[in-house]
């Protein structure tokens, strides 16, 4: 089998003023276009798109040169999702960027737009990400976050020239681990719901690769933040309470185990890895990580210095945000990503948090 060619040489910066207002905040129906289809530039459809990970991947294909479509609910609210600055661009949206109604449980929907859209590469980003929530969802995780994967996998399976395929993996496949750190042989032994989603998802990806030739691949992430981050995760939980003590509107902050150890990097980092990994020789798997360990104290020691304060006169022990079979340790080990794709992490643990931090004081500030 002959991969395609996936090279995207034009490059394309998109700019974040001039924007056009709109009276619906949500995103316009699909419209089958041929105008949008063509070989030239690469076409890049992105589940999750509107997450944290799907808004960085969108703006570094926009840089690359690339057509870039998206899958978005229809509860989605583009003026106020992570998209908007590029949505309200004339520039950009239905240019370069277009947006399409389809539900990880609606194969019908997604089929119809892989097949008009004809995708050079695909990236699946979308599922339900939080770990402590699939304890209290099981159900739902597994159907979006599994079984929603397989469905894509069949129809991508049945295309007459399958795009290139990335399916973001979580580091929660290998759940409490016995080795460390953990790299692409490490045993799959999930201890979450989540996990367990994650870790079908993922090895139906490499099954499909291997037993169809098909250039699939699995970007097994370690946890990586950016200031986009949802507040229920424990990161932005964190930067946003010491923004909001700072600005006294918060007088303390509730957290479960303080010594559990993280490798965090930055998403951003992580998706420009994504895009490497589409444009390989041949399809494989890779971990995505920094090789650092920090525990969530050290986050809080950096967090809080960085606004003045000392986090111990703030925090309190909860038990309640103790989750249920949690992994203490979690170390990725990057070196494959690093020989092969010459991936390197370009912002460190501490730059990463003082950017969050800094992000947090200005929502604080302009909601005053």
């Amino acid at each position: 089998m002959t991969w395609n060619s996936l090279a995207g040489k034009p490059w394309f910066s998109a700019t974040e003023t001039n924007y056009h207002q709109t009276k619906n905040s949500l995103v316009a129906p699909y419209r089958f276009q041929e105008a949008f289809v063509s070989t030239n530039p690469p076409r890049a459809l992105i589940t999750g798109i509107t997450g944290q990970d799907g808004s960085y991947l969108t703006e570094v294909l926009l840089e690359k040169g690339y057509q870039v479509h998206g899958l978005v609910r229809r509860s989605s609210t583009l003026e106020r999702s992570r998209l908007k600055d590029l949505y309200r661009d004339p520039s950009v949206y239905e240019k370069s960027l277009f947006l399409h109604y389809a539900d990880l449980d609606d194969p019908t929907t997604i089929r119809r737009v892989v097949g008009h859209v004809q995708p050079t590469e695909m990236y699946h980003l979308a599922g339900q990400s939080h770990v402590g929530l699939s304890f209290d969802i099981p159900e739902s995780t597994c159907d979006l976050t599994a079984i929603g994967t397989l469905r894509i996998l069949e129809i991508l399976r049945d295309q007459p020239d399958p795009p290139r395929f990335l399916h973001a993996s979580s580091r929660e496949i290998f759940g409490t681990p016995t080795v460390s750190p953990q790299d692409e042989s490490t045993a799959v032994n999930p201890n979450s719901p989540y996990g367990c989603a994650k870790a079908f998802a993922t090895q139906m990806t490499r099954i499909y690769r291997e037993s169809h030739g098909l250039f699939f691949c699995n970007a097994i992430c370690f946890n990586h933040e950016s200031p986009r981050r949802g507040e229920n995760f424990v990161t932005r939980k964190i930067t946003l309470a010491a923004a909001r003590i700072k600005a006294g509107k918060q007088k303390q902050l509730a957290l479960g185990d303080i010594e559990a150890a993280r490798d965090w990097g930055y998403a951003r980092d992580y998706v420009e890895a994504m895009w490497l990994m589409l444009q390989q020789d041949q399809p494989d798997d890779y971990v995505l990580a920094t090789g650092i360990s920090r525990t969530i104290k050290d986050l809080l020691e950096v967090a809080f210095s960085h606004v003045d304060l000392n986090w111990q006169d703030y925090v309190v022990t909860d038990e309640r945000f103790r989750r249920p079979a949690d992994a203490c340790q979690l170390l990725g080990n990057p070196e494959k990503a690093k020989r092969v794709l010459g991936w390197e992490p370009g912002v460190s643990f501490e730059q990463l948090i003082r950017l969050m931090v800094d992000q947090d004081l200005h929502r604080v500030q302009r909601a005053e």
